[in-house]
């Protein structure tokens, strides 16, 4: 926290409201700016619509009014995020990339009591949304006349929103290895969160976001900071690699976040004399390689600072200046964590060689889990099953596999949705990814099970690669490389250009297994050389699968 930044309060709203008559810049938005106090003013008016709407009376006993937002990221968005948090209402964003059943699934499952939405929205939320779900169109004549209605009033806080532990959002998951679930997020939280950040924010600062406004790392990790510390936050509608240098020059950006594959999608940009012509102090983010934050370092001179977290808040793992290249750190103070395997026993320290190699990965690899973490998960909205999930003797389980060194050092080792099978020997994705990435012309691996045809899984690797790639020279690299047991190389193979990710730029492994054997650019393994899976061989793989009752994607 900086010096400025008031004593602690128990609620966002108080957060917000204090805000009311600061005219440090708020929000930049393609040519527009508001000042805090004009955005609590816009925020006032429409949590003045929402009252006169729905009145307490409309809602739910003892529950808050939820406010569905499925919109790219924009102006209004972030004003039905401050009507949200005045009003004592959940603020529920809808994830825009979702179709058809899924979307309507996510819709009914927050029980929406509206839906505010763009216009080249409309079409695709007509199909989904349940009869009665009033539905506003930002823009149009009946939307401007709702906000004219009640526009002009002085800020305030109502009782509901003074109440810590009431929902303030409903963020989504990623859905990287399965079906978004619904993220409690308390207003009590939320402001801890925003006051306890360990990245120092002034209000000269100013934070660049284009990660989608319906996760939570575009919230939590950005713009719950400026709130804070009254410090400028700065939004694009959507992610733009090529646009990414213009957009930190344009609005004097200080700081950005990222999440999964985006920080490659911008160095994979050519490089320009001006990258480091920018404010830049310092961006927040997870997942990135080692190599590319070097590299993200070099070309536009601002350190990058990683950590492992995760929506449910139930742990966090930050790096120190000891932490090896590869490793996520070590979690930070009061979240304690271990490494387990399927039964619940603790994970011996890895054996790692001089390339930093796991030699006893059956052994070391692990999940994840949050020691006393069930105390800071708020749950799933409506899914008490996946709730249950998670919890197991007051810890979290996060699904998510890594590994310790003898130092207590965790390393990152992909999903528990990533965990192969192969020959009764598990294996985990990333690190033959981090093998694969090393080869001639691969910029990036994503390696997943399919269902081997007879038993268990075989390996599959995404690649996303450039003009040097070549089928014959990484079956060649894979043939010389010492790192890889004969049970990770991929069977196999597809070409992505890109890689498919999730709306959170995370890499859409659900996607990719779906998909499994079948498509063009698929490729199979065969006496040591990739060859086409064209649509005669899938459909034997698929008869052999049914046949030994192990069913493939299709």
């Amino acid at each position: 926290m900086s010096a400025e930044t008031p004593p602690m309060v128990a609620t966002t709203a108080e957060l917000l409201l204090a805000r009311a008559e600061d005219d440090n810049t708020a929000l930049l938005f393609e040519e527009k700016r508001w000042s805090w106090r004009e955005f609590v003013a816009e925020s006032e008016t429409r949590a003045r619509l929402v009252e006169a709407e729905f009145g307490a009376a409309a809602r739910p006993e003892g529950q808050p009014l939820h406010i569905g937002v499925m919109m790219e990221n924009t102006d209004e968005y972030m004003f039905w995020l401050g009507a949200s948090i005045l009003a004592g209402a959940t603020l529920v964003g809808v994830n825009r990339t979702r179709r058809g059943a899924e979307l309507a699934g996510d819709i009914a499952g927050t029980d929406l009591r509206v839906m505010v939405c763009e216009e080249q929205d409309r079409e695709v939320l007509a199909a989904a949304v349940p009869d009665g779900l009033p539905v506003w169109t930002v823009g149009t004549t009946a939307y401007d006349g709702l906000l004219a209605a009640h526009a002009g009033g002085a800020p305030s806080i109502r009782p509901a929103a003074l109440d810590p532990t009431a929902r303030m959002l409903l963020l989504f998951t990623s859905g990287s290895t399965g079906a978004p679930k619904a993220v409690i997020c308390s207003s009590g939280r939320f402001a801890a969160l925003c006051q306890l950040n360990p990245i120092e924010f002034t209000p000269d600062d100013v934070a660049y976001n284009a990660m989608p406004l319906f996760h939570g790392n575009a919230l939590m990790a950005a713009w719950g900071p400026c709130l804070a510390n009254g410090a400028a936050y700065a939004i694009r509608r959507k992610f733009s690699a090529s646009n990414f240098r213009g957009d930190l020059q344009r609005f004097g950006a200080t700081f950005f976040n990222y999440v999964g594959r985006s920080l490659a999608y911008v160095l994979a940009q050519p490089e320009h004399p001006s990258e480091a012509d920018n404010r830049l102090r310092f961006a927040f983010g997870t997942e990135a390689s080692a190599a590319d934050r070097a590299e993200f370092e070099r070309r536009f001179g601002c350190m990058l600072f990683e950590s492992y977290g995760s929506s449910e808040g139930a742990i966090h793992i930050v790096r120190t200046p000891d932490t090896p290249e590869a490793a996520l750190g070590k979690p930070q103070i009061g979240y304690d964590a271990d490494v387990v395997d399927e039964d619940g026993n603790v994970c011996p320290p890895a054996e790692l060689d001089e390339h930093g190699n796991v030699l006893n990965p059956a052994e070391a690899i692990g999940e994840i889990r949050a020691l006393g973490g069930a105390a800071r998960f708020e749950g799933y909205y409506r899914n008490p099953t996946a709730t249950a999930e998670r919890l197991r003797d007051g810890n979290f389980h996060t699904g998510d596999l890594a590994y310790r060194d003898a130092d207590g050092f965790f390393y990152f080792a992909g999903r528990t949705a990533d965990r192969l099978r192969v020959d009764s020997e598990n294996l985990a994705a990333r690190p033959i990814e981090v093998i694969l990435e090393r080869f001639t012309g691969v910029h990036a691996a994503a390696v997943y099970p399919v269902p081997d045809p007879h038993t268990g899984d075989a390996v599959m690797a995404a690649l996303d690669v450039d003009g040097d790639f070549s089928l014959k020279t990484f079956a060649a690299d894979l043939a010389a490389e010492p790192d890889l047991s004969a049970k990770a190389v991929p069977r196999f193979v597809r070409l992505c250009d890109p890689i498919p990710v999730t709306a959170t730029r995370k890499t859409d492994k659900a996607t990719l297994r779906r998909a499994g054997w079948h498509g063009v650019d698929v490729f199979e393994c065969i006496d040591g050389a990739y060859q086409s899976v064209g649509a005669e061989r899938a459909a034997v793989l698929d008869e052999e699968a049914a046949r030994h009752r192990n069913p493939a994607a299709r």
